[in-house]
């Protein structure tokens, strides 16, 4: 029925969508939140699996580096610093989860109907180089220095406010 040959691309792809799926099935589904946040990363360090098959190693190890790494660690550092406590959810909202889905199925029709009226210019064949990484290093240090130096600034500053909010808060 279905002409499926076994590469070790194939199976690879397999193996990197059944992660990422039920990592995000575990994440929805999950109740402490520090479980969710391990899902979380799962489904990260699955989507740069498929960067990987996809000839895109930059973007892989920028998707481990950062997300993975970054955001999940400081999720949990966020969870483990705040006080919470465990509340249950208010009953009788039920309209609201209506409204939701509601919304939900607005957003789905707009979005169906964006996509089936818009012409898609035709893609272009990518022609990958030798050492993909190398060649984006390359033009980020010479023909964008200026705004990735500017986004650098930006992101210490707003580091920078985001601990004065913190520390305001504690005293």
């Amino acid at each position: 029925m279905f002409n499926v040959s076994l590469t070790g691309e194939f199976v690879a792809f397999f193996v990197f969508s059944v992660i990422i799926i039920s990592g995000a099935v575990l994440m929805v589904s999950f109740t402490k939140v520090v479980h969710m946040v391990v899902s979380l990363a799962a489904v990260f360090i699955g989507v740069a699996g498929m960067f990987v098959l996809l000839n895109a190693e930059f973007l892989a190890f920028v998707q481990v580096l950062i997300y993975a790494g970054a955001v999940s660690i400081l999720m949990i550092f966020g969870i483990m610093m705040t006080k919470h406590q465990d509340v249950e959810a208010e009953k009788g909202r039920s309209w609201h989860e209506a409204l939701a889905a509601v919304g939900a199925l607005a957003l789905f029709g707009l979005l169906f109907y964006a996509i089936r009226e818009t012409e898609f210019p035709v893609a272009q064949p990518f022609q990958p180089a030798q050492d993909n990484a190398l060649e984006i290093g390359k033009l980020l240090f010479t023909g964008y220095v200026v705004p990735f130096e500017l986004v650098s600034v930006l992101l210490t500053v707003a580091f920078i406010g985001a601990i004065v909010l913190a520390k305001k808060e504690a005293e």
